[in-house]
């Protein structure tokens, strides 16, 4: 709800706090339900927040972040002053991007096709099989992926022999971004459609039957009244994918990366992880995942700002 809807709703003043407290006593059950969320927002996102402080100080976990020493911005020109810090910015932008425009697609496309399925019985079957890889942990799907495309792994063998010449599917840098990229759409895409099908149920039927007196077949329907219909959901959605460009995760990346695909492997999260967690530099990578963070912010401001341009909500 807009503010000016919330003005006009509740009013302004004591007049909106006596409504509100109205509104809560009718609807106690709803607020009540609302507890456990607001909680866990509480504690484990905005308390942890103040932890912050310690980007800008030599923290010692033996001193505590009230009485390290104060550093400054310290180790964000540490950061900028490493000759790698555009490899790792520049392989984070190019795995994310390559995410967005294959990845976001996908479970929208796969849920228009869903859409289409009349029969009740096999939707309801195909959507569970679809939702199944995103229970699959990603340890098993990078063992998957090393027993197919290993050198013993059937993929292998078959390209060896259509094309005379091997290809080293886990050690090229040149194929290791488009293995990330595909094992993400294989695990995530069926579980992304929930969002998007829930979407399709509230087009209204009689807009699918009005397309049909006017002569248009299944494939204009789809784009003049499907794709209009969510088009408010696809954009909320983009907008929100916005504020993760620079989260690539670090699992994924360390379990598929080795000696050979390292050049391009190298991201802001996995550099967060092997310099915080495994050389305990906190203060550093703290740093680090700030100006993430302050990124993030800025994308989705931005993006946001650009779906009022276009006339779409967009998320506030």
């Amino acid at each position: 709800m807009k503010r000016a809807e919330r003005r006009a709703l509740y009013g302004t003043g004591k007049a909106y706090w006596r409504k509100l407290g109205l509104d809560i006593v009718k609807n106690k059950w709803l607020y009540i339900m609302l507890i456990p969320g607001v909680l866990y927002f509480l504690v484990f996102k905005y308390l942890p927040m103040w932890g912050v402080i310690i980007a800008f100080e030599d923290y010692s976990p033996f001193l505590g972040p009230l009485k390290s020493a104060w550093k400054g911005i310290y180790w964000f020109q540490r950061f900028f002053a490493t000759r790698k810090w555009q490899d790792y910015l520049s392989n984070t932008l190019i795995l994310s991007f390559m995410n967005i425009i294959l990845t976001f697609p996908a479970p929208i496309i796969l849920a228009l096709m869903l859409n289409e399925i009349r029969s009740l019985g096999f939707k309801k079957v195909t959507q569970t099989l679809l939702y199944v890889p995103h229970f699959i942990s990603i340890v098993i799907v990078v063992s998957i992926t090393y027993v197919i495309f290993g050198a013993d792994g059937i993929i292998y063998k078959l390209t060896t022999r259509m094309l005379g010449h091997s290809i080293d599917y886990l050690g090229d840098p040149g194929v290791f971004r488009w293995m990330i990229v595909f094992q993400n759409i294989w695990k995530e895409t069926g579980w992304g459609t929930i969002i998007f099908l829930a979407a399709l149920t509230n087009v209204d039927t009689q807009l699918y039957e009005a397309a049909m007196i006017d002569g248009a077949n299944r494939a204009q329907r789809l784009w003049h009244v499907t794709l209009p219909a969510i088009r408010s959901t696809i954009v909320l959605m983009l907008v929100l994918r916005m504020g993760s460009v620079l989260d690539t995760g670090y699992e994924h990346l360390i379990l598929m990366s080795n000696s050979l695909n390292r050049s391009v492997s190298q991201t802001l999260d996995v550099f967060v992880y092997q310099n915080g967690i495994v050389n305990g530099q906190y203060s550093y990578t703290t740093a680090v995942g700030l100006m993430k963070s302050l990124v993030s912010v800025i994308m989705v401001v931005s993006a946001n700002k650009v779906a009022h341009a276009l006339g779409e909500e967009g998320l506030y």
